[in-house]
């Protein structure tokens, strides 16, 4: 081949290649809001990669946190057994757990307020180990919200988390979820720059934005957020109750059609099937048929 139609052919693949963004994966939370809802409830598309996410795991035990993780996802219908018959009955099906979360028990806020780096990272691998293990789950989502230590703390203490627990083969992929607050951006931005390449998904809670936003405003809210964790595979979202942000009544899934149109669209994540069991999961469903269609 002469070396001019060459160079041309290697453009064209590494073009198609960079442009090739659309994924189809869907995630959704469960068991932080009721006891009633059931894995085998959830609407699951056998050509969409679907993760659920239980919420949550904190750090809280006796009144202390210091990374002890334990459960606090509700485990009428989200127990061991469960977990393992969804995924067996599923191959497209993996399921994580969700650190942190707003509130211990909605009667605290959740707290990152390690003792020390080295201590934290210690109690973390090992309660969470425990947990994944017990619970046959395969990966971590990141959902602090509250700090009571700053930036590099934070960064270094879950970077060497999810840093180490990949490395002992406890789970395959890890994800963060933050929102458009001053102080937690600053502790999520830190994560990322140190970490970022153990980071496989960004679940960016565009539903933390004033409810009403149009979905011009929600795309270049999308912009800014793919370029503030640059490289990353940035997920949209909504909160199912269409609380805020851009609800999926009111063009939500206009915008993911158009972010497919660019492609953009890494994947569509939900908040969440407790709240959705009221709508008969009938955005998941559509949700997914979109993703499907990538």
């Amino acid at each position: 081949m002469e070396p001019s139609k060459l160079i041309a052919v290697i453009l064209f693949i590494s073009l198609s290649t960079c442009n090739a963004a659309n994924s189809k994966l869907f995630r959704e939370y469960i068991g932080a809001e009721s006891d009633s809802v059931k894995l085998t409830d959830m609407p699951i598309n056998s050509d969409v990669e679907v993760h659920f996410i239980l919420a949550f795991a904190i750090d809280y035990a006796n009144g202390t946190t210091n990374g002890k993780f334990n459960v606090f996802w509700e485990t009428n219908n989200l127990k061991p057994a469960d977990i393992a018959s969804i995924k067996n009955n599923h191959p497209n099906v993996k399921v994580a757990v969700s650190l942190g979360g707003d509130t211990v028990d909605g009667c605290r806020k959740a707290y990152f307020e390690p003792k020390s780096i080295s201590s934290w990272v210690h109690n973390a691998v090992s309660s969470l180990t425990q947990i994944i293990k017990q619970y046959n789950l395969d990966g971590i989502d990141i959902d602090y919200e509250h700090f009571r230590k700053g930036p590099n703390t934070f960064a270094q203490c879950i970077g060497q988390l999810i840093s180490t627990l990949k490395s002992k083969g406890v789970i395959t992929f890890a994800s963060i979820a933050p929102y458009d607050d001053s102080p937690v951006q600053s502790h999520y931005l830190a994560l990322w720059k140190t970490y970022g390449r153990q980071i496989d998904y960004v679940n960016f809670q565009f539903y933390a934005y004033n409810k009403g936003i149009g979905v011009s405003q929600f795309l270049r809210y999308f912009d800014a957020q793919a370029s503030n964790y640059k490289g990353g595979k940035i997920l949209a979202s909504f909160d199912s109750s269409g609380d805020g942000g851009l609800g999926p009544n009111n063009g939500f899934f206009e915008a993911c059609t158009e972010l497919k149109k660019q492609r953009k669209l890494e994947g569509i994540f939900v908040w969440c099937a407790d709240e959705s069991k009221k709508f008969g999961f009938r955005y998941e469903k559509l949700s997914q048929d979109l993703l499907a269609s990538a």
